[in-house]
């Protein structure tokens, strides 16, 4: 996916341009995603297709999608560094994902929030039509949990 620029952000889906420590020190103090040790981001990293967002090259911005590239993409790992928000760069990430998912033509695009439904909202998300179909494992903790083997 190419970069898209604005006055004053580079979005790119580079893998190499990522600030890996930026990601893990946001994503472990997360709410979602709280205590996630480094090695987990650098695995999800490798296997998503990622996002970031870029001013004056420094990376205040960040998302990941799972994805076969043909049916199915789950947005997951959002987020705007809290000194850049309020000023458009979450939109403009958003807008960026929605518009390189869309010329995938996939089936269906997921995706959770606790607190950012009116954002998703503007670019397409709804509520689940069936939420009924869906079902999920959910491990709250596991990242408090020890490595598997021990407890």
């Amino acid at each position: 996916m190419e970069n898209q620029t604005s006055e004053d952000i580079v979005i790119s889906s580079d893998k190499s341009l990522l600030d890996l420590d930026r990601i893990h020190a946001v994503l472990a103090s997360a709410y979602w995603s709280k205590g996630i040790p480094r090695e987990v981001v650098e695995r999800a990293i490798q296997g998503s297709l990622c996002f970031g967002v870029y001013k004056a090259g420094a990376q205040i911005g960040f998302a990941r999608v799972i994805t076969d590239h043909a049916t199915f993409a789950y947005l997951a790992d959002v987020f705007i560094v809290d000194e850049e928000k309020q000023r458009g760069y979450g939109k403009a990430l958003i807008a960026h994902i929605t518009e390189a998912l869309g010329r995938l033509r996939l089936r269906r695009t997921l995706l959770a929030t606790a607190d950012a439904h009116g954002l998703y909202r503007q670019y397409g998300f709804t509520p689940l039509e069936k939420p009924d179909n869906f079902m999920e494992i959910n491990v709250k903790d596991i990242y408090q949990r020890g490595k598997a083997g021990t407890s």
